[in-house]
């Protein structure tokens, strides 16, 4: 987690309807802007803010996808958020995010363990 993202930044992004939407909508499938912004009846600007403060938290991800008939490529966004916990101990708030590792970190991870 980026170190700026303490519980309170956390907390203020998921207080938001329009982060929630984000996140629930690429947990399904990774998406575009554009899709995002049909989807979470929203504008693209406000998408683009909103997936920028979850990407500073590494709560979504931007992938490239190609676009095999245009020979272009486009970026859509996909959800490394699988669980958010936040634990009282001893006078304290500590907040622990469990991401979701796509397929080559997972490799990478496995190759470094041995």
């Amino acid at each position: 987690m980026c170190e700026d993202c303490d519980i309170e930044t956390v907390a203020g992004l998921l207080e938001d309807e329009t982060v929630r939407a984000i996140l629930t909508e690429t947990s399904i499938e990774p998406m575009s802007a554009t899709t995002l912004s049909e989807r979470c009846d929203a504008s693209e600007p406000t998408i683009y803010r909103r997936l920028e403060e979850l990407r500073e938290c590494d709560l979504v991800e931007q992938r490239t996808r190609p676009d095999p008939q245009g020979g272009h490529h486009h970026n859509v966004y996909a959800a490394t958020l699988e669980r958010v916990t936040v634990e009282l101990d001893e006078g304290s708030l500590h907040l622990q995010m469990d991401r979701q590792q796509n397929m080559a970190d997972r490799f990478t991870d496995l190759i470094e363990g041995m």
